[in-house]
C-alpha cells in the first residue's frame, strides 16, 4: 500500500483513501477512442483506475496522427482500439487493460447485456439515436453513464444516471460544526471550568474562542427570555458584548470570537436539504436499499432521538488562538463526541441491515465514520433521461438562453449539435465534412435547425447565420485542443462519479471554443 500511497500522493490529499479505493475498483468502458475519449481515460488510466475496456471498431487513419496522441505511425493501418490501449497502459501499468475491435453502435443495438458489467461508461461521439438507447440501457442496468463530444470548436459533456449520492460533497464554503448554540454536556462542563476574568493577562488572551462565544451566548440567553440573538441590531449589541470583555487591544482571541460570532447565530439542527434527503421515500429502506439510503434510515432516527435535532458531530475544530494545554482539551472533547455519536450511528446501521435480512458488516466502519463526518453535507443528485430532455426540452429556458447574451452561444450549440445529427440521418455525411458543396451544406443544416426548433416548440426562432455556417466549416471534425479540453472535463466528472465525492455536474455542459466560454444549460 506504501507505493500507491506515494504514487497517487497528490491525489489522495483530494479524495483520501476512499476516494482512491473506489477509483481502483473502477471498471471503465470507453466507446470510440478517438482524441476525445483518448483524451478522458488518459486522466483516469493517469489516477489509477482499476480497469477500462476500449470499444471501437476503426482502423487507424494518417488523419489520426494529427490529433490522437494515443497512435503513431506504425499504428497506420492497424486497429484503433487496440494502439489506444497499449499506449495507454504505458502509462499506469497498475491498470487492466482490454480492447474490443466492434462498432459502439453494433453492442448497443445487438448486445445491450454487454454493457452490465462496467461502473461506468463513456459514450463519446455518439449520435442522438445511439444516445437515447445507450442511456435506455444504462439506466436499466444501474450504470453511471457520462456522454462526450468534441465538434470543431465546440462540444458537451452530459452526464446520465438515474439517481446518484454523494456523501462527501466538498461544498467550497461550509460553516464549522462547532455547536456554539447547542453545546452538549460535556462541552458546557469544559466551558465552566474557565473563568474569563482572569487576572492573569496572558491566560486572557489565550482562552480559545469556542469557550468566549459559549459563555457569551449563555450570558446573553439569560438576560434575554433563553433567545439567541436573533435580529440585525441583536446580533450588533452580541457582538459589542464579546468586545467589552477584552482587557487589551491585542487579544486575538477576542477579535476571532467577535469575527465568529455569526456561527452563534446559525440555526440549529440539520440543514432543509438534509431534511428533505431524509424524508425521501427512499429513506423507507427496504432488502434492496444502497448502502446510502440504509445509512440516511438510521440518520433519520439518530437526529430524532440521541442527536437532538442534530446529525453526528464532525468532530474537528479550526486553528484558533489558545494555548496548547486548552486547544488540546478542546479537541479531545470535540472527538469524543464524534466518536460517541459514530458508534451509535453504527449500531443503528447494523440493527437495521439485521433486520432487512442482510449482513449487519456489510457497511464498513470507515464509510459509516465517513458519512458520520460529512452527514451535514449529503448530496442526491438525480438525472433527467436523454430521451425526456431531447423530446420534451423547458421551452422556456431555451427562449430565455436564446434571449440572453451570455447563454445564445452555448443554446445555439446545444440545438446545432443536434441538428448535425439529423442531418447525418437524411444526407449520410455531416456537414462541411466532405470538399465541395458548402453552400448547399448550410442551406440544409439552416432548414434542418429550423425544423428542430419547431418540433421542440420553438416556432418563430432562428439560429445566427454566423453560427451555422460556423458549423458547417467544422466538419464533423475533432480538434486535439477542443477534445483535450473536452476530455478533461469529462474525466473530472467521472471522478466525482466513481468517488461519490463532489458534485457532479446537473445538466448539459457546453463548450464553446469560438467565444471561449463554458455554460450548462438545464433542459
Amino acid at each position: 500500500m506504501s507505493e500507491p500511497k506515494t504514487k497517487y500522493d497528490r491525489q489522495l490529499r483530494i479524495w483520501g483513501e476512499l476516494g482512491q479505493a473506489a477509483l481502483e475498483d473502477a471498471s471503465i468502458c470507453l466507446l470510440n477512442c478517438g482524441p476525445t475519449g483518448s483524451e478522458a481515460l488518459k486522466n483516469l488510466v493517469l489516477g489509477g483506475v482499476g480497469s477500462f475496456t476500449i470499444v471501437d471498431g476503426s482502423k487507424v487513419e494518417i488523419g489520426d496522427l494529427g490529433n490522437n496522441f494515443m497512435v503513431d505511425d506504425t499504428s497506420v493501418g492497424q486497429s484503433k482500439a487496440k494502439s489506444a490501449c497499449a499506449f495507454l497502459q504505458e502509462l499506469n501499468d497498475a491498470v487492466k487493460a482490454k480492447f474490443i475491435e466492434e462498432n459502439p453502435v453494433t453492442l448497443i443495438n445487438k448486445n445491450p447485456s454487454f454493457f452490465s458489467q462496467f461502473t461506468l461508461v463513456i459514450a463519446t461521439q455518439l449520435v442522438e439515436d445511439s444516445m437515447v438507447k445507450l442511456d435506455r440501457i444504462c439506466r436499466e442496468a444501474n450504470v453511471k453513464l457520462v456522454f462526450v463530444r468534441s465538434y470543431g470548436l465546440a462540444g458537451f459533456v452530459r452526464v446520465s444516471v438515474k439517481e446518484h449520492t454523494i456523501i462527501d460533497s466538498k461544498p467550497d464554503h461550509f460553516l464549522d460544526d462547532l455547536r456554539l448554540n447547542n453545546p452538549w454536556p460535556e462541552l458546557r462542563s469544559f466551558v465552566e471550568t474557565i473563568d474569563l476574568n482572569v487576572s492573569d493577562p496572558v491566560a486572557h488572551k489565550h482562552i480559545p474562542y469556542v469557550v468566549i462565544l459559549v459563555k457569551m451566548a449563555d450570558e446573553w440567553a439569560q438576560s434575554h427570555s433563553c433567545n439567541l440573538p436573533s435580529t440585525r441590531e441583536e446580533k450588533r449589541e452580541f457582538k459589542d458584548l464579546v468586545k467589552s470583555k477584552m482587557i487589551s487591544m491585542d487579544e486575538d482571541n477576542y477579535k476571532e470570537a467577535m469575527e465568529a460570532a455569526f456561527k452563534v447565530f446559525a440555526p440549529r439542527g440539520i440543514s432543509s436539504e438534509v431534511q428533505q434527503i431524509s424524508n425521501d421515500s427512499c429513506a423507507e429502506v427496504s432488502s434492496n436499499s444502497s448502502d446510502f439510503w440504509v445509512m440516511v434510515a438510521a440518520l433519520k432516527e439518530f437526529v430524532s432521538n440521541e442527536g437532538d435535532g442534530e446529525a453526528p458531530l464532525e468532530g474537528s475544530i479550526p486553528d484558533m488562538t489558545s494555548s496548547t494545554e486548552l486547544y488540546i482539551n478542546l479537541q479531545k472533547i470535540y472527538q469524543a463526541k464524534a466518536e460517541a455519536d459514530f458508534l451509535v450511528m453504527e449500531e443503528r446501521v447494523r440493527y437495521i441491515l439485521k433486520k432487512m435480512g442482510r449482513d449487519p458488516s456489510s457497511i464498513s466502519k470507515p464509510t459509516i465514520k465517513s458519512f458520520c463526518k460529512n452527514a451535514r453535507k449529503l448530496k442526491v443528485c438525480r438525472y433527467r433521461m436523454v430521451e425526456d430532455e431531447f423530446s420534451n426540452p423547458s421551452v422556456t429556458e431555451i427562449q430565455k438562453c436564446l434571449a440572453d447574451e451570455d447563454y445564445s452561444g452555448a443554446v445555439g450549440f446545444y440545438i446545432l449539435l443536434r441538428a448535425v445529427d439529423r442531418f447525418a440521418a437524411n444526407y449520410n455525411k455531416f456537414p462541411g465534412q466532405f470538399d465541395g458543396g458548402m453552400d448547399e451544406d448550410i442551406s440544409r443544416l439552416k432548414t434542418t435547425a429550423l425544423s428542430l426548433l419547431t418540433d421542440l416548440g420553438c416556432n418563430g426562432t432562428v439560429l445566427p447565420d454566423d453560427l451555422i455556417n460556423e458549423m458547417c466549416r467544422f466538419g464533423a471534425s475533432e480538434l486535439h485542443v477542443v477534445a483535450a479540453f473536452i476530455g478533461g472535463i469529462a474525466s473530472q466528472e467521472v471522478i466525482k462519479l466513481v468517488t461519490k465525492q463532489f458534485v457532479p455536474m446537473l445538466g448539459t455542459y457546453i463548450f464553446n471554443g469560438i467565444d471561449h466560454k463554458s455554460q450548462l444549460l438545464t433542459l
